[in-house]
């Protein structure tokens, strides 16, 4: 059986982790095969958002363990591709043109609550618990740490990290981690639901958007508001917008056209002038 799951209907695709004997643990073959999963629902043009979600009562409970112990006697080398796979895999995820909405069941633990951090929105069931417990281990949070601090902000990324405690989603929720909290299985259904009305949007513009949310955080006020300009002109032109009034101005519902960024060749754009 594939490590991933994926289907897909009404412009969203589900994709689910596929390890539940070890709690979807994060092997390099499963964070290759979600990369992977990713890469073609990417040029997917019918897709516009993802659910991302675990087979059985866990999300993900983070690292494989045995491997990631075989690994402490690997060369420096084998340590950091390995590093750069996991790396590499959230960048995707909170970089990825297609907003990705998490439905947490059960956990979320270490590199499983690192997948969370790097989803757009998070539904978790109100009994599910967040941690991330690497220092209990011996171990760094190292690049999961990258992605809490941009979600939570400091000061309740430092709460998290240094003590390693699990939180239920209420805490979670309140932390800014997750978006909503649901009563228990029925995470998947909501974030589902959340996915259909993003994928009403324009694809282009939901692209545009996350490239930006993405981008402005490491960008001074001035070079910014350059940015913004930059877009804000840009956006005008395409041919979603002009769909998009022409359907409000007309009263019915926008027919997208399939060009979404990064799907259809789209010309490299200067944002910035």
């Amino acid at each position: 059986m594939s490590l991933v799951q994926v289907q897909t209907a009404d412009h969203v695709a589900l994709v689910k982790l596929s390890r539940p004997d070890v709690r979807n643990a994060l092997s390099a073959d499963l964070v290759a095969a979600l990369h992977d999963a990713l890469e073609a629902l990417h040029d997917d043009a019918n897709v516009r958002a993802v659910v991302l979600t675990g087979e059985g009562k866990v999300f993900s409970a983070g690292a494989d363990l045995k491997a990631l112990q075989a690994l402490g006697s690997a060369s420096s080398e084998a340590n950091k591709a390995d590093s750069q796979r996991l790396a590499s895999l959230l960048e995707r995820i909170y970089t990825f043109d297609k907003p990705v909405v998490a439905a947490v069941e059960g956990a979320a633990i270490a590199g499983g609550a690192g997948l969370a951090s790097a989803c757009d929105l998070v539904v978790a069931g109100e009994s599910a618990k967040f941690g991330y417990t690497e220092v209990k281990l011996g171990f760094v949070a190292a690049i999961v740490m990258v992605f809490l601090l941009r979600v939570v902000g400091e000061k309740h990324a430092r709460e998290l990290l240094l003590t390693g405690k699990l939180v239920p989603a209420a805490e979670a929720y309140r932390m800014g981690l997750v978006n909503e909290v649901v009563p228990d299985g029925t995470a998947l259904e909501r974030a589902l639901g959340l996915a259909g009305v993003i994928a009403s949007n324009s694809p282009t513009a939901l692209a545009t958007t996350k490239e930006m949310l993405a981008l402005v955080p490491g960008m001074g006020l001035a070079e910014a508001l350059r940015y913004a300009v930059g877009v804000n002109a840009w956006t005008r032109t395409t041919a979603d917008l002009k769909e998009g009034v022409s359907a409000f101005l007309e009263k019915r519902e926008p027919v997208w056209p399939r060009n979404t960024i990064g799907t259809q060749g789209s010309e490299p754009r200067d944002l910035s002038s």
